[in-house]
């Protein structure tokens, strides 16, 4: 039974609906007026040689049956064979016709009958009678609760253990590709976590070979693009200029990808661990860039913790694929602060990390080119892709603004591309402070 889930939780049922027979039968048992049938009979015989007979006056019989109400604790009334009234003492009592009606319904625990030898009917009320009903339902809610009391700890034990499997497998798909489930007993969902940790063991295998394979792959091109470039180098003098220039453009763009996959490829491998901060100036980046771009910019002076050769990688793939793809019109940067409260002073957000709210740090950098097509927009932060159109003789290899996106969220931040006003397209970096 260790070894299947399924038939602890059939066993766990089966014990649980005995139970529940065993319980109910105890309360059919009590209540049922066929078992109490017999010994209303035998009451009866007592009842009719205590009472006195059917001859003997109204007081007579009035005064025994009230010395038996106060010995019995009970409502009892003496009624003749066609249901007219004799005696009673005690608290009222319905008339014969609806007593018996009532005993059917409520049962020999509340009010029942007796017709006694001589033809004469007893009708009889115990002092609890009246809280019989809520003593059959307090027994139903004690059943209910001693069911579900047994069911519980199989329930709750196998839900325990998959919501710790959900919670590795949540992180696991995550990215954090080193997680593993802990297998607990040998059941079903003990084997489902097994195979879980060897599939899991398994892609990390391949993705950390894949990625090795990449980065040396990528690492081991540049010799021969060295070679080449020496080459080319050596023959400027023999080769016409329009070869000449082609040659350096594709060695360039050449150059550029295994850049572009050396660092993408570290980003993946380096996922999962801290990253390495310093306070970089991210205004001064700007800066810099925009300036050799030659692009308008307005920046507030803003820092913060982050790897500042990937920021500036960051801002500097947005300026040249903002130029590249622009239609030779103007680039604007904009670096600035949005949240509660704002920075105050010369030294931007150094001194106010106290107010922190839905505090960020946004930089948007913007054309007024033909833009990007609304259902573009995501997918041009794929690797490799590109708009339907865009000519490859613009440049670029495709992996800039995949980059981009790898950058911010290292930094714990977000990309998107937005509309342009009034036209063209705006690159939007938001990055926590």
């Amino acid at each position: 039974m260790a070894h299947h889930l399924y038939l602890r939780i059939y066993v766990a049922l089966l014990v649980s609906l005995a139970l529940a027979v065993c319980l109910f039968g105890l309360v059919h048992w009590a209540y049922d007026p066929e078992h109490m049938s017999s010994s209303n009979e035998a009451f009866a015989e007592v009842a009719a040689s205590i009472l006195p007979p059917a001859s003997a006056s109204p007081a007579d019989q009035q005064a025994v049956l009230a010395r038996w109400t106060r010995r019995l604790q009970a409502n009892l009334a003496l009624h003749q064979a066609d249901g007219a009234p004799i005696a009673a003492a005690g608290e009222p009592l319905p008339p014969l016709a609806q007593a018996r009606r009532d005993s059917m319904l409520l049962g020999p625990m509340a009010v029942f009958t007796l017709q006694l030898p001589d033809g004469r009917w007893l009708v009889a009320q115990r002092a609890y009678g009246k809280s019989a009903s809520l003593g059959l339902v307090a027994i139903l809610l004690l059943i209910a609760l001693m069911v579900a009391a047994a069911a519980y700890p199989v329930v709750r034990r196998l839900t325990r253990r998959l919501e710790r499997l959900q919670a590795s497998v949540e992180t696991w798909g995550g990215g954090q590709l080193g997680t593993r489930v802990a297998v607990e007993g040998k059941d079903e969902v003990a084997r489902l976590a097994t195979s879980f940790n060897q599939a899991a063991a398994r892609i990390e295998a391949l993705v950390g070979s894949q990625k090795s394979l990449l980065a040396n792959a990528s690492h081991e091109l540049r010799s021969p693009l060295a070679r080449i470039r020496m080459a080319v180098e050596l023959m400027q003098d023999q080769a016409a200029p329009p070869i000449r220039d082609e040659l350096n453009r594709n060695i360039g763009e050449l150059d550029q990808l295994i850049d572009e996959v050396l660092l993408a490829s570290r980003l993946d491998a380096t996922a999962d661990l801290a990253r390495r901060d310093e306070q970089v100036d991210l205004a001064a980046i700007v800066a810099e860039e925009c300036t050799r771009l030659k692009a308008t910019f307005d920046a507030q002076p803003i820092s913060l913790a982050g790897d500042a050769k990937l920021l500036r990688r960051l801002v500097r793939n947005l300026l040249e694929n903002a130029a590249r793809y622009g239609a030779g019109t103007e680039v604007h940067a904009s670096l600035r602060y949005e949240g509660n409260g704002g920075y105050e002073g010369s030294e931007g957000n150094k001194g106010n990390k106290g107010n922190k709210g839905n505090e960020a740090i946004v930089l948007d950098i913007c054309d007024s080119g033909p833009g990007v097509p609304e259902a573009q927009r995501e997918r041009i932060f794929e690797p490799f892709y590109r708009v339907p159109g865009a000519s490859e003789a613009a440049g670029g290899v495709g992996l800039g603004l995949s980059l981009v996106r790898q950058i911010a969220r290292h930094h714990g931040g977000e990309v998107r591309c937005l509309p342009g006003e009034p036209g063209g397209c705006c690159f939007r970096v938001r990055l926590p402070v």
